[in-house]
């Protein structure tokens, strides 16, 4: 696509301000290709988490997994385990994978991530009832995970930062469509234990996608200026934004990006990791953003998303779908919805919305689905051989609506948010910390859920009220909490909590002068206001 067309395309669908002062050319195909290569890494976590909870009710993987024959409080705890190891591995390679990325970058962090995750997929395939070699593919999708929304967020213009960003998210639900009816299509036309060998090995698909992707796609500018490899980073810039290295555009933001570097150099000093967590800690504006992606990432697994991911399935026949391939067929419908509106909202509503009006309404509507799912359980369970009435219609209907609902809202925008706010020198830190907290309280929910579907209430309707209420109760926190960030570029973020103020408290107190220090591009100079010192860290006001 032309950037002249692509750009005068988005002008009618993105409503910012960035959208009508940027240059034209920066939309061109460029950035959406190297959004979409990179968010192979989400179709790779989507398809990990529909396969292997699809694979749960297959009579070929529960004969070879030890699932056949034992007790409900048995099976519940034996399903939960063999979820929940590949989450072990994902927190782990979310949390090692910030040290990678910033050490060798993101574009070759997601490469080694690819390359592991192949590796655990043939492991998989192989296992043939062995639970421990989840956990290799589980450290490639973990860290992929987190280097995807960092990397894309860091090259995407900052006018559709939120659609391309969100693209991860809907690549994870692409995934887990894809999952659904992988699984589905292996019970219809596999026989033994080809039918769950067959799925385990699909996983490899999207690894075997992003590496070659990410071959052809260049390293963030952002990480090559953090790097002080400042031609490398122009030059980058230059080719994603699809203008010339002299372009006021590219010079303008080569220095906003150095302005931010050289200011956060200036409260602490310093990059090691211990400085780099008392930066994130100690100062007020950047503790403010992590305690927030924290939070996001609890709220995110806590709407029971993940409940329905791992158990859609168990849970379809919980509400009357009894047969193995109905219940598949169902989750393969589960899947659609929610890849199609997460790319209605990617379209309409990421960078128009924007991100807290998403957050704030979808946290009402999705505890309205989950509340009459609740209650349907609790006053009119279904009964073993008999049709389900029309309330249990509807209530199937309702996890549809849930998952749309999802899509609009807490699924992408919370990926949104951790990448975006975070300050340059934290961000893989600040993106780590997120996704790990995600795949923690990922484990929590694919562990705690079987036992909640049998034991918690009546045919298990507490479970579906508790994650409802966590739903209610997070329209609260957004309301409070929550600044809209939609158009606005990443150094604009210190600005928005607070920390360029703090930056003139301290250089006005300490009397420190911000000289101009020029950076040298294709013989061409820049420049940026910057430090002569860094200030000590107890010169800090809390």
């Amino acid at each position: 696509m032309p950037a002249g067309a692509g750009a005068r395309f988005l002008q009618r669908i993105v409503k910012n301000d960035a959208m009508k002062s940027d240059p034209p050319e920066i939309y061109g195909w460029r950035s959406f290709a190297i959004a979409c290569s990179a968010c192979f890494g989400g179709m790779l976590f989507g398809m990990d988490v529909g396969i292997i909870g699809g694979v749960l009710i297959l009579p070929a993987f529960k004969q070879d997994y030890g699932l056949q024959g034992l007790n409900d409080t048995a099976l519940a705890d034996l399903q939960a385990n063999i979820v929940s190891t590949l989450q072990a591995g994902c927190f782990v390679g979310a949390l090692f994978a910030s040290w990678v990325a910033d050490k060798i970058g993101r574009r070759m962090c997601l490469i080694y991530a690819a390359l592991i995750t192949c590796i655990g997929c043939i492991f998989q395939a192989a296992g043939e009832g062995e639970i421990a070699v989840i956990l290799i593919a589980g450290l490639g999708v973990g860290a992929a995970s987190m280097v995807v929304p960092l990397y894309v967020s860091e090259n995407a213009p900052r006018a559709i930062r939120g659609g391309l960003t969100g693209l991860y998210q809907l690549f994870i639900a692409t995934g887990v469509m894809l999952a659904f009816w992988i699984n589905y299509g292996s019970l219809r036309h596999l026989n033994g234990n080809a039918t769950y060998i067959v799925p385990l090995a699909c996983q490899a698909i999207p690894a075997v996608c992003l590496l070659v992707g990410m071959y052809f796609c260049n390293e963030s500018p952002r990480w090559l200026a953090k790097a002080d490899r400042w031609e490398d980073a122009t030059r980058e810039l230059a080719k994603v934004r699809h203008l010339p290295p002299t372009h006021p555009y590219i010079k303008d933001e080569i220095s906003e990006i150095n302005a931010q570097l050289e200011h956060e150099r200036m409260l602490i000093g310093g990059a090691s990791v211990m400085d780099l967590q008392r930066e994130m800690w100690k100062i007020p504006g950047n503790r403010k953003r992590a305690i927030i992606s924290i939070t996001l990432m609890i709220c995110q697994q806590m709407t029971g998303t993940n409940a329905i991911n791992y158990y859609a399935p168990l849970i379809f026949q919980q509400l009357g779908i009894a047969k193995a391939d109905t219940g598949l067929f169902a989750t393969g419908l589960y899947g659609v919805v929610k890849m199609i509106t997460c790319a209605g909202f990617l379209l309409f509503a990421a960078d128009s919305l924007g991100r807290r009006r998403s957050l704030l309404w979808t946290s009402i509507a999705q505890g309205c689905s989950m509340f009459y799912v609740g209650l349907y359980v609790r006053i009119q369970p279904p009964v073993a051989g008999q049709a389900v009435p029309p309330a249990g219609y509807f209530a199937l209907v309702c996890i549809f609506l849930f998952a749309g609902f999802f899509q609009f809202g807490w699924g992408p925008v919370c990926w949104i948010y951790v990448s975006e706010i975070p300050t340059a020198r934290l961000r893989s830190q600040n993106v780590a910390l997120a996704a790990a907290t995600q795949w923690l309280f990922n484990f929590v929910v694919a562990r705690a859920t079987p036992n909640m579907l049998k034991t918690v209430g009546k045919a298990g309707y507490g479970a579906f009220l508790i994650y409802g209420s966590f739903c209610f109760s997070m329209f609260i926190f957004v309301w409070f909490f929550i600044p809209e960030t939609k158009g606005l570029s990443l150094e604009k973020m210190d600005d928005l909590f607070g920390v360029t103020e703090l930056v003139k408290k301290v250089e006005e107190e300490e009397g420190i002068s911000t000289p101009t220090r020029e950076i040298s591009i294709d013989g061409k100079a820049i420049s940026s206001h910057v430090e002569t010192a860094p200030v000590a860290e107890k010169d800090i006001k809390q």
